[in-house]
């Protein structure tokens, strides 16, 4: 043992354990079945009746809609002396397209309408969703 190094020694003993871990009754079970081909299923050719069962199980999904005329920022202070008739001043424009929100995220902008004495919102532009997932990526 003197001639021989501390690295033979310990790839020595590396061996003698790893072949301890090795059980011939899990080697002998191992080598009785035989190899089969996995079988995976093809996503690529989803027929359009399952693309659309797919989608017909999120439609019901309630999402929250949110149109934004614009943000600001103030104080408790502030927000404790308004009153009825208190004019909050907006980072928005007047003019300017208001933000459409689902769940959060921007999904389009649009324009103030009033049909039959209620408001509404025109949408003017859809946000894509290739901008969409980048804007999540910022």
């Amino acid at each position: 043992m003197s001639n021989e190094t501390a690295e033979e020694v310990s790839s020595d003993d590396w061996a003698a354990a790893m072949a301890e871990q090795v059980k011939p009754a899990a080697d002998a079970a191992t080598r009785a079945m035989p190899l089969t081909k996995p079988a995976f299923e093809n996503f690529g050719a989803q027929s359009g009746a399952t693309s659309t069962q797919d989608i017909d199980m999120i439609l019901d999904i309630p999402v929250k809609l949110t149109v934004e005329l614009g943000r600001t920022r103030i104080a408790i202070k502030q927000v404790l002396q308004l009153a009825q008739g208190s004019v909050v001043e907006l980072e928005g424009l007047a003019g300017e397209p208001m933000d459409v929100l689902v769940n959060g995220c921007l999904i389009a902008q649009g324009e103030v309408v009033v049909v039959n004495e209620k408001f509404g919102i025109r949408l003017t532009d859809i946000v894509t969703p290739s901008e969409r997932v980048r804007r999540l990526n910022r």
